[in-house]
């Protein structure tokens, strides 16, 4: 049973919505519209996810709504293991939609976990450029770290830190930010029941004090002439046109700047709303601001690795892959962990960092041993060794279990449908598992 809609809340409502205002509560009482996006880093992703999807997202090329009444549970697939979709609700393609993100930009999605949006914008970016997600708290920031490697995401940074240390490190770094805000939640109360009960009529005042304080540390790093996206999950217009039009009466340099979503229309002062009784999705709130002038992040100069990173890059390239993923990118070590990361990235000292770039490799006292994001990240057909692994044995793979292999010896990629799952190593006649335990399923 659905859990009743607070009295306050149904009052502002109605209050918005005038004539609207019965079809809205008709939509709340409909089930919630759920979809994915496919990865094209992947081969065949829409063959991949075809028994769960109906029809496209209007507003996201890569989107697709979910069957209804589906009986297989799609996170639960080998499809998801290797990347090839992400689960995500409609309407919260929106925000990364109106980013418009391109090839080569440095970007910043400052409120960044889970990752739905970090991974869409990574697919903008192409593998060009920068990608800096952020999340502040360490157990997200980590789930956050772990959905970018799922994807294959080769050109992001992951760090956990408040908004106000990295704008104090990243003045006027960015070409574009992405501010999905954290919110009272209104939009959810369709697919979340325990999202009715936490609201109070206090809530959205406080969000909007916390939602502020947030854009104005996102506005330092704006580089002149780029742009911060703003959204939220909640309908409350203290928090969604109010929280803008505070922002721009406190930071005159920024403007409006229109933009338009197929199937959802044309923003009206550069601030558009998604309502579940006028499209396929839940509810948001997107807002897209211009900082006027003209600039481009400072340069980052080129790190030359030192001659022992240099070699253990040889080494990986000539014993495990041949590909050009890692040109244009910086090297460096953090313990037992060998990283590339972009050379557009900005310095990372006195930041809590996630991941620093691509992991590489593991490095031992008398070996090296691939990492298990350079196989999601790679294009298959750039690995030394690979082997395909029929349905049976990818459910075995991913339960950590050794698969029966007669190949040459060495680290070899394990794939799905020309999909990643992970590295093996060839020895007597098995592929022995390299899956990271915490990825093994039950």
């Amino acid at each position: 049973m659905m859990h009743p809609l607070p009295e306050a809340f149904l009052n502002n409502m109605q209050a918005l919505l005038g004539d609207e205002y019965p079809a809205f509560l008709r939509a709340l009482d409909a089930p919630a519209a759920l979809a994915l996006r496919l990865n094209p880093k992947r081969h065949g992703p829409e063959a991949a996810a075809a028994p769960y999807i109906d029809g496209p997202v209007p507003w996201c090329r890569e989107g697709r709504y979910l069957i209804s009444q589906i009986q297989d549970r799609p996170g639960s697939s080998i499809a998801h293991a290797a990347g090839a979709f992400y689960l995500q609700e409609a309407s919260a393609m929106a925000s990364a939609a109106a980013l418009d993100a391109m090839p080569g930009e440095r970007v910043l999605d400052l409120c960044a976990a889970p990752g739905g949006k970090s991974t869409q914008i990574a697919v903008a970016l192409d593998g060009r450029g920068l990608l800096v997600s952020n999340d502040p708290e360490p157990a997200r920031a980590q789930a956050l770290a772990g959905n970018l490697e799922r994807m294959g995401v080769a050109n992001a940074v992951v760090t956990c830190a408040l908004p106000v240390r990295l704008a104090e490190r990243w003045p006027e770094r960015f070409d574009a930010i992405l501010v999905d805000a954290p919110c009272s939640g209104e939009g959810m109360f369709r697919r979340d029941p325990t999202a009715r009960d936490e609201w109070n009529p206090g809530a959205p005042k406080g969000c909007a004090r916390r939602q502020a304080e947030i854009l104005d540390q996102a506005a330092r790093m704006v580089r002149p002439g780029g742009r911060l996206v703003y959204s939220t999950c909640t309908f409350n217009a203290v928090e969604n046109e109010g929280s803008v039009l505070g922002f721009l009466d406190r930071h005159p340099d920024f403007v409006p700047e229109d933009f338009e979503l197929p199937g959802v229309g044309p923003s009206h002062s550069g601030m558009l709303r998604l309502f579940p009784h006028r499209l396929r999705g839940d509810g948001h709130f997107v807002a897209r601001l211009r900082r006027m002038g003209e600039g481009s992040p400072d340069k980052t100069s080129s790190i030359r690795p030192d001659r022992a990173v240099a070699a253990i890059v040889d080494a990986l390239e000539h014993d495990v892959y041949r590909l050009d993923i890692v040109d244009g990118m910086s090297f460096s070590r953090q313990g037992e962990w060998l990283y590339a990361r972009p050379l557009a990235c900005p310095g990372l000292d006195g930041l809590r960092v996630i991941n620093s770039g691509l992991c590489l490799a593991r490095l031992g006292r008398n070996h090296i041993e691939p990492a298990h994001a350079l196989a999601m990240a790679i294009d298959p057909d750039c690995a030394r060794r690979r082997f395909e692994l029929d349905e049976t044995a990818a459910r075995a793979w991913l339960r950590g279990e050794p698969v029966p292999c007669n190949g040459e010896k060495g680290w070899t990629l394990a794939l799905y449908r020309d999909m990643p799952l992970g590295w093996g190593k060839v020895s007597d006649g098995m592929l022995k598992n390299h899956l990271p335990k915490g990825l093994r399923r039950c």
